[in-house]
């Protein structure tokens, strides 16, 4: 009898594109940073397939990811291989 192993799927990677991301997240409340890494590790596991409402397709390559709260939270990202490389992030006003 022949054994059959399953192959876990190796997760994303997040990279930050440049320090001012992490300081920024940094310097969001506590509880905000929480749901953030909450989010990322969401981002890790599903990747690609990772939609609404975290996730939001805006562009060919460009996604949006959505952190909800008291300060809603959005990053800006694409995907590289086997990386989602956070490209910019911003507090939504509105």
């Amino acid at each position: 009898m022949e054994k059959v192993i399953a192959r876990k799927k190796q997760d994303m990677k997040v990279d930050f594109f440049n320090r001012n991301i992490k300081k920024f997240v940094l310097s969001l409340e506590k509880p905000t940073i929480a749901k953030v890494l909450r989010v990322l590790d969401l981002l890790e596991h599903f990747g690609h397939n990772l939609g609404m409402p975290h996730s939001k397709k805006i562009g060919v390559c460009l996604f949006e990811l959505r952190v909800r709260g008291v300060q809603d939270v959005r990053f800006l990202y694409t995907f590289c291989k086997n990386f989602a490389i956070i490209l910019h992030c911003f507090l939504k006003k509105s």
